[in-house]
């Protein structure tokens, strides 16, 4: 009997939105800043998901990077399990840079196997974030 787990691989990108919220943590390293952050999403990605951000530089400048790692539960494109996002993002100006991924090997139900990039498409004015998920 096989165990194996078929990878969902939507056919197109699955848009969605979250919302943010941010509370500040205990600093871990001396000229970074700390994170805990949680998000709720809508639309063909429906859940939430928790994770710590690390931050560094000084956005107010115009120039900063952070990494972030967090665990999303509930369901892509109906369906349902857990993923780990990694994302790392820079600013120096005008230049701005994002990378926001699924972590390989890091999904588990319905949603192991799971592969693929979230594309950040606009910020709105109340803060909801337009995201598309595109499969690898």
């Amino acid at each position: 009997m096989s165990t194996s787990v078929s990878p969902v691989e939507p056919a197109v990108p699955v848009t969605a939105t979250f919302t943010v919220s941010m509370v500040p943590g205990d600093t871990v390293l001396e000229g970074t800043g700390r994170f805990d952050l949680e998000k709720t999403w809508h639309g063909g990605i429906e859940g939430t998901s928790r994770g710590v951000m690390l931050t560094a530089g000084d956005p107010e400048a115009g120039s900063a990077g952070y990494v972030a790692l967090e665990v999303f539960e509930g369901a892509v494109g109906g369906h349902a399990g857990t993923l780990t996002l990694q994302q790392s993002g820079t600013m120096e100006g005008e230049d701005v840079g994002l990378t926001y991924r699924i972590v390989p090997g890091g999904g588990s139900g319905a949603l192991a196997g799971l592969r693929g990039e979230i594309t950040i498409e606009g910020i709105a004015e109340d803060g909801t974030h337009h995201a598309a998920l595109t499969p690898a």
